[in-house]
């Protein structure tokens, strides 16, 4: 049986970077045309890289038409995701710089509605195991520091970040906290596409640590994980591609 291609799917803590360029790999933007779109992807052959919030200008997670670029990565040809999320830690022993390739999520007020009008609009969703097993692994020979093997992602829905009170609440159910994989999880399977996310700690979330989360702090953890982030996307890349 032919496999189809790689997607890498880009977050904030890659946004600002031209990723092709970073992993080593030569494409060609293509704009593909689909319900929702046009989706821009760059083609790298083997994989085919899209950055969720460069659609082509900056988007919010809340804007994000997930089903869109399920669609556009379908008819490129991938049938298996690596997505890269950026994400807040709702306790203080996962420090910034920590990765988590999450195992559940909690997405309650945020599902996207399903591209069905049917009964094919009701599904089981989740993580696919054997391949969430297989990034998990391939990161883990590769990485200088080990990821965490599970976790709950809380997707939250609005561009602000949440209140203490807010936090105190999610930490008892979950680990992170982000506002995109929960929502995309369940459009890429509902597109037959395999899925697993692996999640960098920018930031504690707010109200974890003793001072108040701020934009800045967001965006400097997001900045200082890039490096590394990239480093290892090198090497697990051209292996989860083949």
């Amino acid at each position: 049986m032919t496999m189809g291609r790689l997607a890498v799917v880009g977050g904030h803590t890659v946004l600002g970077l031209d990723l092709a360029a970073a992993l080593g790999l030569r494409g060609h933007v293509r704009r593909i045309p689909v319900p929702g779109g046009p989706v821009e992807v760059v083609d790298t052959g083997p994989v085919v890289l899209l950055q969720r919030h460069r659609q082509p200008a900056g988007v919010l997670a809340f804007e994000l038409d997930h089903h869109a670029h399920a669609a556009a990565l379908a008819v490129a040809g991938c049938d298996r995701v690596l997505a890269l999320g950026s994400c807040g830690s709702l306790h203080g022993h996962l420090e910034p710089g920590t990765t988590v390739v999450v195992d559940d999520f909690i997405a309650l007020d945020a599902q996207p509605e399903s591209r069905y009008r049917d009964s094919r609009a009701v599904s089981v969703p989740g993580f696919s195991r054997e391949w969430r097993a297989r990034v998990l692994a391939t990161w883990n020979r590769h990485a200088p520091n080990r990821a965490r093997d599970g976790g709950v992602y809380w997707q939250t829905t609005v561009p602000r970040f949440e209140t203490a009170a807010e936090i105190r609440l999610l930490a008892s159910f979950a680990d992170v906290v982000g506002m995109t994989i929960g929502s995309e999880c369940v459009a890429y399977r509902e597109r037959g596409l395999a899925y697993a996310a692996v999640c960098v700690v920018d930031n504690l979330a707010n109200g974890v640590a003793a001072e108040p989360l701020t934009v800045e702090e967001f965006r400097s953890g997001a900045a200082g994980n890039a490096g590394a982030l990239v480093d290892t996307l090198r090497r697990v890349v051209p292996e989860l591609a083949a």
